[in-house]
């Protein structure tokens, strides 16, 4: 897993790229980013199979913000970003990952 963060140097935004590695994602068909950054909508940001079998999407968000964010794989099984800045409580016995620009 991994966040790559690419900060703009003329606009107040940062381009940041999630990956799921091939193990993770395992036999799922449908991969999604979901998040505070698209109102948690589980078809709004879908990571796409690269050739390597990686999952990525990348995402322009504002600098000086922090989202709360999962993926979903095949609608159904959570999961959290290892390389997260942080997580915190989300009031389901659960964490949600954290991204912070």
């Amino acid at each position: 897993m991994a966040l790559v963060k690419q900060f703009s140097k003329t606009k107040s935004v940062c381009k940041v790229t999630f990956t799921l590695p091939s193990e993770v994602v395992n036999e799922a068909k449908k991969v999604a980013l979901v998040g505070e950054f698209n109102d948690w909508n589980s078809t709004a940001t879908l990571l796409k199979k690269q050739k390597d079998g990686q999952y990525k999407a990348s995402v322009e968000l504002p600098i000086g913000s922090e989202f709360q964010f999962r993926y979903l794989l095949d609608g159904t099984n959570w999961i959290n970003d290892e390389a997260a800045d942080k997580y915190v409580a989300n009031g389901f016995t659960t964490d949600n990952s954290v991204v912070v620009l």
